[in-house]
């Protein structure tokens, strides 16, 4: 068994460029993570092409530098074809990983593409030692762990595990737990989980009531924990991870730098970590925190009248600003040939240009200094209170124009020859995969015709409650299940209120909820032994690290919730490997989307009943932080 806290950890870096993959090298990365074409979940930036990343693969190994990929986006029915051909060509390229939220990503590496190493994405919601130990017990060998998590909770967790602990250091945060924020599809109409945030958290709002100041109230500062990373090293962490993979090379390169020092440094010594907080403000992110390390309520974590804007701060518009023109003193060096942003405050937008000119007193210069009053031209209307960032330094953007020293042309013909080979593969897989389904599919036909005849099956309805105190009154329909949240205040009432409970026994469905933090385990655990014990058998959990509370020597019936994040038939297969027996599909889920599914035979084929959230009001955050200036 290895001792991982005396393990070296591996520093692991983001890459969106070749550049940026360089400079991380550069900088002294252990490792770099980069996109894998249209299954990662930063949908928003460019796809390297196959030859890119095989040229990548091989220049870091020749560095002996790890690369890995990030497939980690959530995956429709209709998108398996086109990622059967991408995993076959990722299996011959041979990144060192794959890090992956969907379950039925999960099932088609490990059916067809077993050399495939695999990481379980922070989107999967590791935020327990239960999670890490399912997660272990399914093949990953690594776990990226949530980032709300304080550096108790991760020792607690790395003392009960095996399997590697790679841990956010270093970059943005989002307000509610990875792979639980509704917010972009609610008031955006594009998934999160798919890669295609439109950052709704980074807005200003304003409250209902008159007379309250509005406020970016969802916001995060960075984390920044560079103070925290020897304690980090002392519980055990494998891989420290920088986040950033739509961030400038400038970026990268500074972030890493920092680090590398402070972990190479093998003591806290005050002087190197200044040096690197140096290196950190150079690198032109947002106000940071410490994030949840020392504590789960920090008043760092937001700050709600602040904009969060990434660059450094340049200054207000003050007098003499109007359409085209913008007056303001000048906080930090200016050069033209920068890239600005301009944050309008009434409204949040934000407005991104290169700095053209800039006049001090009537006369044009190239460049101004701290404390100087100064005129710019911006493409747009802007208002007095508005603010102004530099997001790059003319220095920094000349430097993303270097010839790069990778060369995917090289890569050219030997990608040709691979995509013949795996050609062949694919349609293998295709053909076997038609064929399971087709033999399921009858003999599922026959079955439902035996019990129910040719009549259509009618959907049960099934009704969710939070409290039980709901059952005193007659309810307008009956359901066929019950869904019952567990939590302190049902299982204190149930105690207290068997008799009301004993005529919906039958129909009574207990149901997890999707973050159980390690010191709720203990309860849980009592609470699932003592209903089990009162013939209790049905229940629904909001996680599969969750299946590890029960005896499963016991006989059960279990389904599982719409925060399980199941968007195609490969993840149902899992779910039934793992014994669930019904599952919601993601809440997320487009029409299109579910009769792709339905359409596919995919359910019936899988054995997983299919079922989905219809009304209600699901939380378009589930988050840690009970932040003071929100009214609950």
């Amino acid at each position: 068994m290895i001792d991982k806290q005396k393990v070296k950890p591996e520093l692991l870096a983001p890459a969106g460029s070749i550049n940026a993959f360089e400079r991380a090298l550069e900088a002294g990365a252990d490792a770099v993570y980069i996109g894998a074409p249209a299954l990662n979940a930063r949908a928003l930036s460019r796809d390297f092409s196959l030859g890119e990343i095989g040229a990548m693969v091989q220049f870091a190994h020749e560095k002996g530098v790890k690369l890995y990929l990030a497939a980690n986006s959530l995956l429709k029915e209709s998108e398996i074809p086109q990622a059967l051909e991408t995993l076959a060509m990722l299996e011959e390229l041979q990144p060192d990983a794959l890090i992956i939220q969907d379950l039925g990503v999960y099932n088609l590496c490990r059916k067809y593409f077993p050399d495939l190493r695999l990481h379980a994405s922070t989107l999967l919601g590791a935020h327990n030692s239960l999670a890490v130990r399912q997660f272990e017990k399914m093949g990953f060998k690594r776990v990226v762990l949530a980032r709300e998590l304080t550096i108790k909770e991760i020792g607690a967790i790395a003392r009960k595990s095996q399997v590697e602990l790679e841990v956010f250091v270093h970059g943005a945060l989002c307000f509610s737990y990875s792979g639980l924020c509704l917010f972009s599809s609610y008031l955006g109409g594009k998934s999160g989980l798919r890669g295609r945030c439109v950052q709704p958290c980074r807005r200003r709002y304003q409250w209902k009531q008159p007379g309250e100041k509005p406020g970016y109230y969802f916001s995060m500062n960075d984390l920044s924990s560079i103070d925290h990373v020897h304690e980090l090293l002392q519980v055990g962490i494998s891989s420290l991870k920088i986040e950033g993979r739509l961030k400038s090379s400038h970026y990268v390169a500074s972030v890493v730098k920092a680090y590398r020092m402070v972990i190479d440094a093998g003591i806290e010594d005050r002087s190197i970590l200044e040096h690197a907080e140096e290196l950190l403000n150079q690198a032109m992110g947002r106000k940071t925190s410490q994030g949840y390390f020392s504590t789960a309520e920090s008043n760092e974590l937001i700050s709600p009248y602040h904009s969060g804007n990434i660059g450094l701060y340049l200054g207000q518009a003050g007098k003499g600003t109007g359409k085209g023109r913008v007056s303001l003193v000048l906080k930090q060096p200016l050069q033209v040939g920068d890239r600005l942003r301009l944050h309008q405050e009434d409204t949040g937008e934000r407005v991104a240009f290169t700095l053209r000119n800039v006049t001090i007193n009537g006369r044009k210069v190239s460049q101004a200094k701290p404390g100087d009053a100064i005129f710019l031209e911006v493409p747009a209307v802007v208002m007095k209170g508005d603010s102004l960032y530099k997001v790059a330094s003319r220095t920094a953007r000349e430097a993303e124009k270097v010839q790069s020293g990778v060369d995917p042309s090289r890569f050219n013909k030997r990608t040709k020859k691979l995509l013949q080979k795996t050609k062949k593969k694919v349609s293998a897989i295709q053909q076997s995969l038609a064929t399971a389904q087709a033999g399921r599919r009858k003999k599922t036909v026959a079955g439902l015709r035996r019990k129910r005849g040719t009549a259509a099956v009618v959907p049960l309805l099934d009704i969710k409650i939070d409290d039980l105190q709901v059952l005193k009154f007659r309810l307008p329909v009956m359901p066929e299940q019950l869904l019952v949240e567990l939590n302190r205040k049902t299982y204190n009432d149930f105690q207290h209120q068997k008799k009301t409970v004993k005529k919906y026994h039958n129909r009574m469905v207990w149901c997890l909820p999707p973050v159980i933090l390690e010191n709720e385990i203990s309860f849980f655990s009592k609470a699932i032994n003592q209903l089990l014990r009162d013939n209790f058998s049905n229940w629904q959990i909001g996680h599969v690290g969750q299946l590890l509370l029960f005896d499963r020597k016991v006989r059960l019936d279990l389904s599982g919730d719409y925060t399980l994040n199941v968007l195609n038939s490969q993840g149902l297969y899992v779910l039934k490997d793992l014994g669930l027996l019904r599952a919601q599909v993601v809440i997320e889920i487009d029409r299109e989307s579910l009769r792709d599914i339905i359409n596919s035979r995919s359910a019936a084929h899988s054995g997983v009943g299919l079922g989905m959230t219809v009304y209600g009001t699901p939380p378009l955050f589930t988050a840690r932080s009970m932040a003071a200036h929100f009214k609950y």
